[in-house]
């Protein structure tokens, strides 16, 4: 049973104090590393990743909010981190440890004037599962199995400082003067106050599960406002397995095609369509249930698609963009890839870079299938990741090169290829 927490660090001193307390054991763990390879010189980092990884989450999860949402981010990620690190991050995604059951009773009193067991007929004292923002519990209203989200108390408040911490420590990490880089903290910034944001994500919930309720093959919980507050959001409850736990029942390649699908014309729908998009693709926000249906459980991280950013973006997409005619520096100019105060050497090896990765990420937009379990291809975006990450240039550069609009769109499309290669699908793009 997962230990759970009686208080949350809430002021900027404890946040602090918990980020400078965690570095200092980090560094420890590297001293005993070191230490450890003057007697042999054959020890590995595996030991120090596992060490590092025990020690970050603990930390990250004790924070929550923004803290451990860089946690579930990372997760993500299957090329970025060490396995120790993608194995003890993916914990963030559904099963951090929860809050103790008074914290829950507390938020309660404050937000509806009543304690859990007022309202429904019955309420899982021990939360179901627990992530960066808040936890769920299960409960039962007149028949009715229900999904009850609280936030954790003080996340909203912690969002700025804890930001403002990281500010200098990303731009001295990546080279980029603040003005620009305030850009893209902004961003993450609004959107991580807006899953604070209860009432918007009950809003949003209603409005794209209405607008996508005649996709086939996928499932909706119905929200009930009158449950609900600005800390607490109550849904149906659906039953069902999630990604992993799926696939480790054997399922066909067939039925893996046809999950692929339904998940790339979900997102296809409301990025084309809607203009919006569920933003949050990581395994904890989808299941698949008995009937075979894909359950989609989770609105509180959404981008709104501005038209003209919209229509940049996707020109990237098409066959065309391709072709040595086509005008492709004023398309990166206007996507800020490239800027008006690069030199023509800076240009020309930044147009032959985005070049590069937009003919690899744009792929599978330029076929009418694409073999998402193709693992290979998945090999070669790690390994230009990994070059350009080396190369002088980009390390120096000290503009950030792209559009914050960008940021989600990018993380929504790399968290969607990243499920698809889980569940190896080959389906139709086009």
């Amino acid at each position: 049973m997962r230990k759970e927490q009686t208080s949350i660090p809430t002021s900027k001193v404890q946040r602090a104090s918990k980020f400078i307390s965690t570095g200092a054991k980090v560094g420890g763990n590297y001293i005993k590393h070191y230490s450890k390879r003057l007697f042999d010189k054959e020890l590995t980092r595996d030991q120090l990743d596992a060490d590092n990884a025990e020690d970050i989450y603990e930390s990250l999860s004790q924070l929550k909010g923004s803290a451990l949402k860089v946690a579930q981010m990372l997760s993500m990620d299957k090329n970025v981190l060490p396995t120790a690190y993608q194995q003890k991050f993916t914990m963030s995604q559904y099963s951090a440890p929860p809050l103790s059951y008074p914290l829950v009773v507390k938020t309660f009193k404050k937000y509806l004037d009543k304690s859990p067991e007022d309202i429904f007929d019955s309420f899982t004292k021990n939360a179901v599962n627990a992530a960066s923002i808040g936890q769920v519990h299960q409960a039962t209203l007149d028949g009715k199995k229900l999904a009850v989200k609280i936030q954790y108390p003080g996340v909203g408040d912690s969002i700025s400082s804890d930001l403002r911490m990281v500010r200098p420590i990303a731009a001295s990490m990546f080279k980029i003067n603040t003005k620009e880089l305030e850009e893209y903290i902004g961003e993450v910034e609004s959107k991580l106050l807006e899953e604070t944001d209860y009432q918007l994500e009950l809003k949003r919930s209603m409005d794209i599960t209405a607008r996508c309720k005649n996709m086939d093959g996928v499932k909706f919980p119905q929200y009930y406002p009158e449950l609900s507050s600005e800390r607490i959001l109550v849904m149906d409850w659906i039953d069902g397995m999630h990604l992993k736990e799926w696939m480790a029942t054997n399922p066909s390649q067939e039925v893996r095609n046809e999950i692929g699908q339904r998940l790339w014309d979900f997102y296809h729908f409301q990025i084309h369509d809607l203009k919006q998009v569920h933003a949050d693709p990581h395994p904890g926000n989808f299941l698949i249930t008995k009937e075979g249906e894909l359950g989609i459980i989770d609105f509180g991280c959404v981008k709104e698609i501005p038209l003209d950013f919209y229509n940049q973006y996707f020109q990237l997409m098409k066959s065309d963009v391709l072709n040595p005619d086509y005008n492709l520096e004023d398309l990166f100019i206007q996507l800020g890839f490239l800027s008006a105060n690069d030199s023509q050497k800076e240009r020309d090896f930044f147009s032959g870079l985005f070049k590069e990765m937009i003919e690899l990420l744009g792929r599978p937009f330029r076929s009418k299938t694409f073999d998402f379990g193709d693992d290979d291809y998945f090999k070669k975006i790690f390994e230009v990741g990994e070059r350009v990450s080396r190369m002088k240039e980009v390390r120096n550069s000290k503009t950030a090169r792209g559009n914050r609009h960008g940021l989600y769109i990018n993380r929504t499309y790399f968290g969607l290829y990243n499920l698809l290669n889980e569940l190896k699908a080959n389906i139709k793009t086009s």
